[in-house]
This record gives structure tokens, sequence and C-alpha cells, in this order.
């Protein structure tokens, strides 16, 4: 390690203590926006790399140097931050005067980033400023086809360039094939030797085209990565929506469900303006009001210290308004996180928060970061007992999820970690009245799986009761994504590069790795994803976000279809959901109230110049296929009943099955709603719905249930309400008359 780097460690913690020290004699109401203004200006800085801004403008004034005006490496230097930025006209007009100046050997070296400027340039003029439906959406046809042609037609000339002196770059081929996408001239019109056939095939499965409609109500949030809820937060039974971004100059947005087909931005009026950055966010009832709140979690992927970010929890004051509770609650820390799961882990009534902390894999002016467990007080205030619970588990943690995989009673812990390690935690319920685990992961199978993880989830694939575990590869970064899409559909070897592993259950403590037989050992490098059940069968479907920060992994999102609890189909084609932009939240949820679940998700790279507008896809229904709709209200459970387990047996053309589900908000990265939407196929009527309550654990039934219904639950009472809600039809404009939910009552 350098003198250098050791100093500037020591620069960045000083100025943490000041920064904390400061705020710290300062009430809390309104003290979190001045702490993430003062990390923001302290990442401002040459040695963070996710600041091009600032190494635009050291570039800039080394040019204005006498002798420096046509110096070509700070030429190229100043071209490739100008795409990082979002300057891609500068970028494209940089290049080409670097072409004059430098010889063919010399400008070698660069096609590849003159290619990916010219790409960029392309997307930009046509898939954010002329924006649609179809925009970006792989494979590229109709409106995605690019009007203005400039862009792509430059990248054309200089892939093909590359490719004559390098035909095996299959990075540049699969660019290529974009390219002529966007053009409308794939496959007819790609040099034969260059093609990548079969790119615009369907599969055998195939689902009906989900339409994006976020642009036409105002939800197209132009950002960078970031995360998701879809949720009810101000219970008036209709789904709102917050969006987040990861950088500290990204605002939250609270979109607000009009009740009529509409949403407002009420961000400002909620009190969550300044309340910047998150590169994940998840909702929770931390104090069992009735109210959901917001978590935020902040610093992931950011090195040398500039990813020791306080998360936040934002209190739901249960009048439109939210509340920044951080430090009085206890939840004030600075470690890098995106990680976390809620759960009742101490099954006393209260939800419980798990914290993954990224610890770097080798020197970091940051310092150490363990994991952490935030056990709640009941009073507001939490406290972190992970050492005595022995989980305080140190690695680079991307993805936490909880279930009760043993069905011991005690919800446990899954890691997915960078360092390629995976940990599955064991609750042993109450050692001396605290909780306690332990590293079961040997012992259960799962420690031979040694990629490089990230995405993570527990969720019963084929309904047998038991929890299985979903855990994505994102490992062999040395290249961008395009290279192993390329090498996929050439039928090249990728093994292990951005698997979808799936273990199953085997009911006695053990998992076994099923990826292979159920078809889902395919390219996919996931960063956001999340689980729904798309056409209403009772079985999980899955969409994946895909990408890392290079431009040239422009790489579709990739949907994927349960077929019966036996495999999953890749329909990403029929679905017109591959978006070729970076996919990182995603929530599936009822937001229409027709039983029918849509798609939302937050889109945009790490850097300003890979910002993109968010997506919501709208399912235009499968089947006919019936379903059911439960909000659960704990009272001895956590009011939320996060962790609660849910049974619906139904009978289905004679047969008698049962469909599972936890209450949680779904994948490690986004948030579905904790109100749980079940498909039952083509029952005309469910035989019962069994719910075993979380940490009470009690047990209760609800016999011969019609369905295609809102039910309201609340434990202990035996008799559940319907809430009447009205079907949504999405326009553009708040013009409709309001419609409040009304509530009856069903035996």
């Amino acid at each position: 390690m350098t003198t250098k780097r050791k100093i500037a460690g020591a620069v960045i913690l000083l100025l943490l203590i000041i920064i904390v020290t400061a705020y710290s004699r300062t009430s809390s109401r309104g003290k979190m926006p001045g702490i993430l203004k003062e990390l923001r200006n302290r990442n401002y800085t040459m040695e963070n790399p996710f600041s091009p801004e600032v190494k635009m403008a050291r570039a800039d004034s080394m040019l204005k140097l006498p002798g420096n005006e046509n110096n070509v490496n700070l030429m190229a230097v100043r071209a490739s931050l100008s795409i990082k930025v979002g300057k891609e006209n500068q970028a494209v007009e940089l290049y080409e005067d670097l072409v004059n100046k430098m010889d063919f050997m010399s400008i070698g070296g660069l096609m590849p980033n003159i290619g990916i400027a010219y790409m960029r340039l392309g997307e930009r003029t046509n898939c954010m400023l002329n924006h649609n439906g179809s925009s970006c959406i792989f494979p590229i046809k109709d409106g995605g086809v690019h009007v203005i042609k400039t862009g792509s037609a430059k990248a054309i000339e200089t892939y093909q360039t590359i490719l004559r002196s390098h035909p095996d770059d299959l990075e540049s081929m699969w660019l290529l094939n974009i390219a002529y996408m966007t053009l409308g001239g794939y496959p007819k019109n790609v040099p034969k030797e260059f093609l990548i056939p079969g790119l615009d095939a369907d599969t055998a499965f195939k689902i009906k085209p989900f339409t994006d409609m976020a642009a036409s109500l105002g939800l197209n949030v132009n950002g960078r990565a970031g995360g998701v809820i879809v949720d009810d937060f101000n219970n008036d039974g209709y789904l709102d929506i917050v969006t987040s971004g990861w950088d500290l100059d990204d605002p939250l947005h609270y979109f607000q469900n009009n009740k009529n087909g509409t949403f407002t931005d009420i961000t400002e009026q909620s009190g969550l303006k300044g309340i910047n950055g998150g590169l994940n966010i998840q909702q929770t009832d931390y104090n069992n009001d009735g109210y959901k709140d917001i978590f935020v979690l902040r610093g992931a992927w950011n090195a040398q210290g500039f990813g020791n970010q306080p998360s936040s929890l934002l209190r739901n004051n249960g009048d439109g308004t939210f509340t920044d509770v951080t430090i009085p609650s206890g939840l004030f820390f600075l470690h890098p996180t995106q990680a976390a799961v809620w759960a009742d882990f101490n099954n006393d009534g209260w939800v419980d928060v798990f914290i993954g902390a990224e610890n770097p894999t080798t020197y970091d002016a940051g310092g150490t970061h363990k994991c952490m467990l935030y056990i709640n007080n009941h009073d507001g205030t939490f406290t972190d007992k992970a050492g005595q619970a022995h989980c305080d588990v140190m690695a680079f943690v991307k993805g936490a999820t909880s279930a009760d995989f043993d069905h011991d009673g005690w919800p446990d812990v899954f890691l997915s970690s960078m360092d390629g390690t995976k940990y599955l935690l064991r609750n042993r319920g109450l050692k001396n009245g605290e909780v306690d685990f332990e590293d079961v992961t040997q012992r259960a199978g799962l420690s031979t799986n040694t990629a490089s993880t990230f995405t993570t989830w527990f969720f019963d694939y084929n309904n047998d009761g038991w929890s299985d575990i979903i855990v994505c590869d994102y490992g062999n970064m040395g290249k961008s994504l395009g290279y192993f899409s390329a090498a996929e559909a050439l039928g090249k070897p990728v093994a292990n590069a951005g698997n979808v592993y799936l273990y199953q259950n085997n009911h006695n403590g053990t998992f076994t790795n099923v990826t292979k037989e159920t078809g889902l050992n395919k390219v996919v490098f996931s960063m956001g994803a999340n689980f729904g059940d798309i056409d209403n069968d009772g079985y999980m479907d899955m969409y994946f976000g895909t990408g890392n920060p290079d431009f040239k992994s422009l790489v579709p999102n990739k949907m994927f279809r349960n077929i019966d609890g036996k495999r999953f189909a890749d329909v990403t084609v029929s679905s017109r959901m591959g978006n070729l932009q970076k996919g990182h939240g995603v929530a599936f949820a009822d937001i229409r109230n027709t039983g029918i679940q849509d798609i939302y998700a937050e889109i945009g790279g790490a850097f300003k110049g890979d910002s993109y507008t968010s997506s919501l896809y709208v399912n235009p229904g499968q089947n006919n296929n019936n379903w059911i709709s439960l909000r659960l209200e704990g009272v001895k459970a956590n009011k939320a009943a996060i962790g609660s387990h849910i049974r619906i047996t139904f009978t289905e053309n004679g047969v008698k099955r049962s469909v599972y589900k936890d209450v949680n908000s779904g994948g490690s990265f986004g948030s579905s709603p904790l109100q749980q939407e079940i498909g039952i196929g083509k029952a005309k009527f469910i035989d019962e719905i069994e719910i075993n309550w979380a940490g009470s654990h009690t047990i209760q039934h609800f016999k011969n249930i019609a369905p295609n219904q809102f039910l309201h639950i609340t434990e202990g009472n035996n008799i559940a309400e319907i809430v009447h809600l009205k079907r949504l039809v999405f326009k553009s404009s708040p013009n409709s008359p309001v419609c409040m939910p009304m509530v009856t009552k069903v035996n």
C-alpha cells in the first residue's frame, strides 16, 4: 500500500469524523440532508473513481495550459470522460479530432472507445431524447428503430474496422449486431462473417408482450442505478411508488397513486427532499404503527472510503410525510451497503434488520466493515447484536435474504458475496435471552459454489412447502457483458459466467443445485431482480436487471417464466422487456387492481452519462387464471406480518394443489408490495387459506374463499375483510374521479 493511499485514507476518515461531530450538535430533524450534502462534497474529488466530473474539470484545465492544446493523451482522456458525464457529442468530436491527429497504429487502441461513443450518441438522440415504449428493447424493432441514424451508422463503421483486424473480438461483434438492429438492418445487412445469428429468435414458450407506460404516467425517472418500492404508504388501498438513485446527487422520488390511473410526485411535500442517494430501498414497519416506513441503503460499490455513508430510516408519520429517524433510532452507521433484510429474528413481534456490509477484498481507506444485526427495542430504537449473535460476517456482501428454511420456527439468513463465499446462517433461537446464529453453509451443501455472486432470495419455486435459494453469479468481469452474450449466442463455452444458480431445498437442512435441470444455466449477470407470478398459475416467475459500469455492457434484461415448478423458460424476446440499458431495482405489483402483476424496473448505470429512464411494464394479461390478494395485519406478530407463511390450497382441473408464499418484498434488490398477490390458476374457489403468523406462530384457517378479490386479514380475527378497490386504467393526466376503498366482511 502506498503512502499516498494511506494519507488519502486518513484524510477521508478525518473528514467523516468532522462531519458526524458537527451534525451531532444539531437536532435530529433535518440532520440527514446536511450530512449527505457534506459527504457529497467530500466525494467530489480526483480520488473517487465514480466522480468523472471533477476529473473532467481537471482535464479541461490541463488542456488550456500552453503546449497542451493538442496533447493527444489528454484529449483521449477528456473524450472518455465526456461519455461518463453524458456529453456524447463532445466525445465524438474529440475522437474524430484524434483520428485526424494520430496515425492508424496509435488510434487502434482507442477504437473500442470510439465505437461506444457513437453507440451512446445513437442511444441519447433516439432512446432518450425521443423515447417511446419500444426504445432500447431487445431485439430492437418497430418503434425502437432509430430515426436519427448517425450514431449507429458511425458505430457500424468503427466496429467493422476493428473486426477486420480482430475477427475474434466478440465484444465488438456483439455491439456491431446491436448497431445494425438499431437501424433495422439485422440480420440481413450484417456482413456474414460478423453475424451473430438468431438474436431475434423467440423461444418455444412465449408470453404476451408487456408495454412500457412509465412515460405516459410521469414515472419515467431519468436516473442512475437505484432501487424501487411499490407499496401503499398512505393506507388508502392503492399502491404508490418510491424510487432512488445511488449517487448522493440523486433524489428520492415518491409517486402517490391518485386512485384514478395517474400518479403525482409529492417528494417535496412528503419531507423527502434532500434525502438523496440509495442504491437500494426497502419498506418496513419498524414501530408497529401500521404505516410502512422506508429504509435507504447507501455506499455500495464505492471504494477507498467513499462508501462510508449512512443508511436512512424514514419514519412514516401517517399524514403523508416522513421523518428521518436514523440517528435517534440507533441505526446510524458509516458502512457501505445495499443489502439488508427485515425479519422478526427473535420472535418477539417486532421486526429487526440484518444488514450486509461491503468489506473490501483488498486494502481500503474506509477501513473494515462487518455485517450488523439490529434488534428492535420496541421503543423506536435498535441495538446491534451481531457479535453476540455470531452473525457479524466480514465479507463483500451484495445480497441478504431471510426465510425459515428448516421449518424450526426461527427466520434464518442467506448472504451472497463478491468474495465468492456464501453464508447460510441458521437461527438457533434464543441463547441466554439473545438470538443466536450458526454457519451451516457447508453442512447445507452450499460451500462448493465459489462464484462471485450478487442477487439472491428465498422462494418456493416448486410449491413443495420448503424455501429454495436463488443466487446469481456476477464474476468473470475482465470483459464487458457483450462478450459473454455473444459467446453464448454463438455456442461458445461460457461456464460460470453470469449464471443464475437455483438450489432446491431437500427438506433435511441441505440443498441440491438444480440449475441445469431447470434450464437456468444461462448468461444473465443479474444486478437487480425480483420474482412474481405474471400469469397467475401459482408458480413464481423472475425478471433480472443486468449490466455493470462498463458502457460496452449493452445486454438485455432477462425474463424467465416458471413452467409448472419444473423448469424456467427464457421469454425475454416475447415479453418485450429485454431493455438493453442497465437494470437495477425491480418490483412486481398489481398496481391497477386487476389481479395482474405489472413490473416496475429502475434503469440506469453508475455514471450520469449512463443514466436512463425507468420503466413500468404493463402486463396485458396472459390468460383467464384466477388470483387472490392478501394484506395481513399482525397483532402478536409484527404489524406488517413480515415473515408470516401462507398456504393457499385449491383444486384445479380435478387436481388438488397448494401454493406457498412468505410475506416479504421479494428479491434482494427491489421491493414488491407486502400485500401478497397469489395466482391460483383455473381454480373456481379456494379450499383453504392457512396463515402461520411470524413470531407468534398462531395458525389460522379460512375456508371456501371466492377468488379474484382483495382480503384484509387480521391475526386472531376469523373474519376476513373484503376490500373493494377500483380497477384503474392508466392515463396521462389526473382527471378521473377519486374512488376510496370500501370494506365489507366475509366469513
